[in-house]
């Protein structure tokens, strides 16, 4: 179905320098809210801790749920209301990590049903320690790295026919960082600091398509990470999920639009690199436009009929959809077009 008329030509090229500066804007917006936040607001997939859903018979104070909390020595505990108002659940998370005796359940609920006086429901119960906490944080961004990666040697192998060479790159840089992670190395700064030094070896090896996809893709999960911060929403394993998910669409879409730059070089050898991307960009943007729209309308439907238990995992899919979908545009196309231009001034 192509509902755009074919010879359509949108200056996309031409607006790039505009783009750049608003992707330049969230990515410093993103980081600094991240900065100021101290990272990421953690669940307890990261942090360790205990998170208790109860449901109530009819609406209580936030005050008598503390107040029962206290009662059974539940301290540093912190209390939200969970779905809609008039479905009088909450979320009960404390820095807990441990319950003495099989009947924990229990000792919350009685002693919820009676400061609340109201009949309790514990619907949901999750307890993580720190270690394990911590162990799955580190594993988390270990995912997303070696995801990246692959990624590059996916694409440098598809579109520049550098397997040996990319393989050779990727196998040093995972090497170094396996070895690296053994020590006390921060993992957060060891990850950052492999990819910023993959990024150099693509520009010193001249794999523009692999530079430019990967480019994309930590545009995409730096705003998406930066939302999250912004709107203080939880970052759990579902997000993690959701951010590798988005990873990958966003990838499907920038390997489109780069299979079209590829044949218009062949067929346009003597037309300038920002008529062949412009080009490309408009051939596909029929496909992009209707697999973003597709893909938007089943994650909205998550978010708005999903329940509280996917909302932020849908959310994370909406930002993220919305977000690929502009980068495969204007972020990894023209980086194609700052490639000739380090051409040009080597020769």
């Amino acid at each position: 179905m192509q509902f755009i008329k074919s010879g359509t030509n949108i200056d996309f090229v031409g607006k790039r320098k505009f783009a750049y500066g608003l992707s330049l804007a969230m990515i410093l917006i993103s980081i600094a809210s991240l900065v100021l936040h101290g990272g990421p607001r953690f669940g307890i997939d990261f942090v360790g801790g205990t998170l208790i859903q109860v449901k109530f018979q009819k609406a209580v104070q936030i005050k008598d749920i503390k107040s029962g909390l206290d009662a059974i020595a539940i301290g540093n505990s912190s209390v939200q209301y969970f779905g809609e108002r008039g479905d009088n659940e909450y979320l009960i998370r404390t820095d807990l990590t441990a319950a003495s005796g099989d009947n924990f359940s229990d000792r919350v609920r009685n002693a919820l049903t009676e400061a609340a006086g109201a009949p309790a429901e514990i619907r949901r119960l999750e307890m993580v320690g720190p270690q394990v906490g911590k162990d799955l944080r580190q594993k988390a961004l270990f995912a997303i790295f070696y995801a990246l990666l692959f990624i590059a040697i996916y694409i440098s192998g598809r579109f520049e026919f550098k397997w040996i060479l990319t393989g050779i790159m990727a196998a040093a840089i995972m090497g170094a960082v396996y070895f690296l992670s053994l020590f006390d190395v921060s993992i957060p700064i060891l990850i950052i600091v492999a990819l910023l030094v993959t990024l150099f070896f693509f520009w010193l090896f001249n794999l523009k398509y692999a530079m430019g996809a990967i480019a994309a893709l930590l545009h995409d999960v730096i705003i998406t990470v930066g939302i999250f911060s912004i709107t203080g929403k939880e970052f759990t394993l579902p997000i993690i999920a959701a951010l590798l998910t988005i990873i990958g669409y966003s990838l499907n879409d920038t390997i489109i639009v780069f299979d079209r730059i590829r044949e218009n070089l062949r067929k346009l050898s003597k037309q300038p690199m920002p008529l062949i991307i412009n080009r490309s960009v408009n051939e596909t943007l029929s496909r992009t436009i209707l697999t973003a729209l597709t893909t938007l309308f089943v994650v909205i439907a998550l978010l708005v009929l999903g329940g509280g238990i996917i909302h932020d995992f849908a959310f994370a899919l909406t930002v993220g959809i919305m977000v690929g979908t502009y980068s495969s545009i204007y972020v990894a196309s023209p980086i194609l077009i700052a490639w000739q231009a380090r051409a040009r001034k080597k020769r």
